[in-house]
Protein backbone atom coordinates (compact mmCIF):
# COMPACT_ATOMS: atom_id res chain seq x y z
CA UNK A 1 0.00 0.00 0.00
CA UNK A 2 0.98 3.39 -0.64
CA UNK A 3 0.40 6.14 2.32
CA UNK A 4 1.02 10.17 1.81
CA UNK A 5 1.64 12.69 4.54
CA UNK A 6 1.26 16.51 3.25
CA UNK A 7 3.08 18.74 5.88
CA UNK A 8 2.11 22.22 6.30
CA UNK A 9 4.36 24.88 6.65
CA UNK A 10 5.97 25.10 10.25
CA UNK A 11 4.19 26.68 13.34
CA UNK A 12 6.89 27.82 15.41
CA UNK A 13 7.76 23.96 16.79
CA UNK A 14 4.27 22.52 15.67
CA UNK A 15 4.76 20.68 11.44
CA UNK A 16 1.21 20.04 11.18
CA UNK A 17 0.27 17.82 8.21
CA UNK A 18 -2.73 15.28 6.92
CA UNK A 19 -2.04 11.21 6.49
CA UNK A 20 -3.89 9.58 3.75
CA UNK A 21 -3.77 6.56 1.92
CA UNK A 22 -4.10 6.29 -2.00
CA UNK A 23 -6.00 4.77 -4.23
CA UNK A 24 -5.83 4.99 -8.30
CA UNK A 25 -8.08 4.93 -10.80
CA UNK A 26 -8.53 6.12 -14.73
CA UNK A 27 -9.52 9.14 -15.84
CA UNK A 28 -11.61 9.19 -18.78
CA UNK A 29 -11.65 12.55 -19.53
CA UNK A 30 -8.02 13.25 -19.35
CA UNK A 31 -7.30 9.57 -19.96
CA UNK A 32 -4.40 9.20 -17.61
CA UNK A 33 -4.33 7.44 -14.02
CA UNK A 34 -5.11 9.37 -11.28
CA UNK A 35 -4.60 9.02 -7.62
CA UNK A 36 -7.26 9.53 -5.46
CA UNK A 37 -6.11 10.15 -1.50
CA UNK A 38 -8.67 9.15 1.42
CA UNK A 39 -7.83 10.72 4.95
CA UNK A 40 -6.95 8.99 7.55
CA UNK A 41 -5.72 11.28 10.44
CA UNK A 42 -4.22 14.79 11.29
CA UNK A 43 -0.42 14.21 12.25
CA UNK A 44 2.27 15.89 14.17
CA UNK A 45 5.99 16.69 13.92
CA UNK A 46 8.28 18.61 15.57
CA UNK A 47 9.76 21.30 13.41
CA UNK A 48 13.46 21.01 14.49
CA UNK A 49 13.67 17.51 13.85
CA UNK A 50 11.93 16.95 10.83
CA UNK A 51 12.95 14.13 8.40
CA UNK A 52 13.68 14.66 4.76
CA UNK A 53 10.61 14.67 2.56
CA UNK A 54 11.01 11.11 0.61
CA UNK A 55 9.46 8.38 0.05
CA UNK A 56 10.16 5.81 3.07
CA UNK A 57 9.53 2.05 3.59
CA UNK A 58 7.43 1.51 6.64
CA UNK A 59 8.06 -1.65 8.81
CA UNK A 60 6.82 -2.62 11.97
CA UNK A 61 9.57 -3.76 14.63
CA UNK A 62 9.60 -3.52 18.43
CA UNK A 63 10.73 -0.06 19.78
CA UNK A 64 13.36 -0.65 22.09
CA UNK A 65 12.06 2.64 23.52
CA UNK A 66 8.55 2.36 23.85
CA UNK A 67 8.39 -1.24 24.14
CA UNK A 68 5.81 -2.46 21.97
CA UNK A 69 5.36 -3.23 18.21
CA UNK A 70 5.26 0.54 16.28
CA UNK A 71 6.05 1.31 12.49
CA UNK A 72 9.40 2.52 11.89
CA UNK A 73 10.54 4.70 8.63
CA UNK A 74 13.34 2.76 7.17
CA UNK A 75 16.34 4.01 5.70
CA UNK A 76 15.84 7.81 6.39
CA UNK A 77 18.98 9.64 5.60
CA UNK A 78 21.23 10.07 8.93
CA UNK A 79 18.86 9.19 11.32
CA UNK A 80 17.58 5.36 12.67
CA UNK A 81 14.26 5.12 14.99
CA UNK A 82 12.36 7.41 13.13
CA UNK A 83 8.58 5.75 14.20
CA UNK A 84 5.23 6.38 13.75
CA UNK A 85 3.56 6.76 17.28
CA UNK A 86 1.09 8.59 19.25
CA UNK A 87 1.93 12.48 20.77
CA UNK A 88 0.11 15.32 21.42
CA UNK A 89 2.97 17.79 21.72
CA UNK A 90 6.06 18.85 19.04
CA UNK A 91 8.32 18.07 22.13
CA UNK A 92 7.49 14.46 22.02
CA UNK A 93 9.40 13.70 18.87
CA UNK A 94 12.79 13.57 17.86
CA UNK A 95 12.14 13.21 14.35
CA UNK A 96 9.01 10.56 14.43
CA UNK A 97 6.06 11.42 13.22
CA UNK A 98 3.09 11.97 15.96
CA UNK A 99 -0.81 10.60 15.87
CA UNK A 100 -3.40 9.55 18.12
CA UNK A 101 -3.41 6.67 20.26
CA UNK A 102 -6.11 5.21 18.43
CA UNK A 103 -4.93 5.91 15.25
CA UNK A 104 -0.95 4.63 16.75
CA UNK A 105 -2.97 1.34 17.07
CA UNK A 106 -4.87 1.05 14.06
CA UNK A 107 -2.22 1.79 11.73
CA UNK A 108 0.11 -0.49 13.24
CA UNK A 109 -2.44 -3.43 13.29
CA UNK A 110 -2.81 -2.57 9.39
CA UNK A 111 0.61 -1.84 8.79
CA UNK A 112 1.50 -4.97 10.46
CA UNK A 113 -1.12 -6.99 8.42
CA UNK A 114 0.68 -5.48 5.16
CA UNK A 115 4.03 -6.77 6.65
CA UNK A 116 2.49 -10.14 7.65
CA UNK A 117 1.07 -10.69 3.91
CA UNK A 118 4.54 -9.65 2.09
CA UNK A 119 2.62 -6.44 0.68
CA UNK A 120 5.51 -3.10 0.80
CA UNK A 121 4.43 -0.62 2.70
CA UNK A 122 5.54 3.19 1.56
CA UNK A 123 4.75 6.21 3.17
CA UNK A 124 5.64 9.45 0.65
CA UNK A 125 6.33 12.92 3.27
CA UNK A 126 5.72 16.18 0.70
CA UNK A 127 5.83 19.62 2.44
CA UNK A 128 2.95 21.60 1.14
CA UNK A 129 2.97 23.34 -1.74
CA UNK A 130 -0.03 24.67 -4.37
CA UNK A 131 0.18 21.16 -5.99
CA UNK A 132 -0.69 19.45 -2.86
CA UNK A 133 -3.41 22.59 -2.59
CA UNK A 134 -5.10 20.85 -5.37
CA UNK A 135 -4.78 16.91 -5.09
CA UNK A 136 -6.40 17.46 -1.53
CA UNK A 137 -9.77 19.46 -2.72
CA UNK A 138 -10.36 17.13 -5.55
CA UNK A 139 -9.37 14.12 -2.80
CA UNK A 140 -12.23 12.26 -1.17
CA UNK A 141 -11.56 13.84 2.29
CA UNK A 142 -13.75 11.84 4.25
CA UNK A 143 -12.13 9.46 7.27
CA UNK A 144 -11.36 6.42 6.39
CA UNK A 145 -11.43 3.75 9.34
CA UNK A 146 -8.02 2.21 9.60
CA UNK A 147 -8.40 -1.58 9.86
Amino acid sequence: MYYKLIRKPADGKAVHGKLYWTSHYFNNRTQQLTERLHFICNTLENADYMIAALVYRVQVTKSPKFKRLLPELVQVPGRSGIRVHRGTLPEHSKGCILVSPYIEQQLTSRWLAEQSAHEETRLEICNYTYLNLKEEKNARTTAVEVE
